[in-house]
């Protein structure tokens, strides 16, 4: 895949973020008035964390800006191969489920706090996260997404 093919599938992929998180709480993660070309480059930079999952009975994550890359401890490739389950120890999982649940019924949920761990086992608290619905612009559900402006490692 050529390298602007990849940034077409990216760049398709942050406006689902970004439309479906103002459709679903009515706010913007990123100035309205950024330009569309300037979108992916300004939410990978962003200062909190941005990640997703596709669809399927085990989803795999599909995108995490830096921040969630560096919580994390993966670079893209890994953090793109990894069932979004196992972001949360065994014991979290089930916890897990009744959130996605929960945003599968209301599109999305504020407030959220959970533990996750990184890939040298490194647990966090993540606190006030936002999880959405992702809706391709003809209605279709695309994953789910999260927000995360407050976390800290345990």
């Amino acid at each position: 895949m050529t390298y602007e093919n990849k940034f077409t599938l990216l760049t398709h992929h942050v406006e689902i973020l970004i439309s479906s998180y103002l459709h679903w709480t009515g706010k913007a993660f990123l100035d309205q008035g950024i330009a569309q070309e300037n979108a992916v480059e300004a939410l990978f930079v962003a200062p909190f964390v941005v990640l997703s999952h596709g669809i399927g009975v085990d989803p795999i994550f599909n995108y995490g800006n830096q921040r969630a890359l560096d919580i994390f401890e993966m670079s893209w490739e890994e953090f793109t191969a990894l069932p979004s389950r196992l972001s949360a120890e065994t014991v979290n999982q089930k916890e897990r489920i009744k959130l996605l649940d929960a945003v599968s019924r209301h599109g999305y949920i504020n407030n959220y706090s959970g533990i996750r761990i990184s890939k040298s086992g490194r647990r966090f608290m993540i606190r006030d996260a936002t999880v959405w619905n992702l809706m391709t612009p003809d209605g279709q559900f695309y994953g789910q997404a999260a927000l995360i402006r407050d976390w800290e490692y345990l």
